[in-house]
């Protein structure tokens, strides 16, 4: 069985696509170029990717038609959508279509190539169904927290904030991200109610040793693995 991670790079700035496909190409990737819309669908049908880097305005097939139609056919492959759109109306429609992340042009190599990776170890995360933070485990099927001989329950919403954080360690989520994320979109829940379930989570495990839950003010919050 291969051990190469497959990635699909689709962007019509033929200069563009080359210098990512290098930079990504020097990190260990496989990579295969599209250079418009069609292209990458058709790639897409032909062969599975680990990751699909995609810009939104491209020719014959726009990236949020190809997302879109990807989708639609049941492919859960992790998508960036990279584009020089910058509005938060347009965001906003790549992950409701179902980007899993969005950066804007001009491209930071070293950027997406971390983006790159943590989509991958989400993936990862995902298919398992379980994330393991040394001696403390997650189980998403059960919404239960194992650590040593201990096995707990937790609330919904409140395991799958602590699975979002724990998945991303370092990074920082506004409310708002994570409103979006654990709630919805569409839902009517306000911001606070993250505060309430984070506090929550904070009080329930703040004596674990492998990790803490930070508040990072008027930003959101983080979570911190202790080495």
């Amino acid at each position: 069985m291969s051990n190469k991670t497959y990635i699909l790079l689709a962007e019509d700035e033929q200069m563009l696509a080359e210098i990512l496909c290098d930079t990504l190409g020097d990190r260990g990737f496989d990579v295969q170029l599209a250079y418009d819309g069609e292209q990458a669908l058709q790639a897409v049908r032909a062969k599975r990717f680990d990751v699909i880097v995609t810009d939104v305005m491209m020719p014959r097939m726009d990236g949020f038609e190809f997302t879109e139609t990807i989708r639609q056919s049941g492919s859960n492959t992790p998508i960036l959508m990279v584009t020089a759109k910058t509005s938060p109306v347009d965001k906003r429609k790549g992950f409701i279509i179902g980007t899993d992340d969005y950066m804007t042009k001009p491209v930071d190599e070293e950027e997406m190539v971390l983006r790159v990776g943590a989509l991958l170890r989400r993936a990862k995360i995902a298919s398992e169904k379980k994330l393991t933070v040394g001696s403390t485990s997650l189980h998403y099927d059960s919404f239960t927290v194992v650590c040593g001989d201990t096995t707990n329950e937790h609330p919904q919403k409140e395991f799958l904030l602590l699975f979002k954080l724990l998945s991303y360690p370092g990074k920082i989520f506004t409310r708002r991200q994570l409103m979006d994320e654990i709630w919805g979109m569409n839902s009517t829940s306000i911001d606070t109610t993250v505060n309430v379930h984070i506090n929550r989570l904070r009080k329930k495990f703040g004596e674990y040793p492998e990790f803490k839950i930070l508040a990072i003010k008027g930003i959101g919050y983080k979570a911190v693995i202790n080495q």
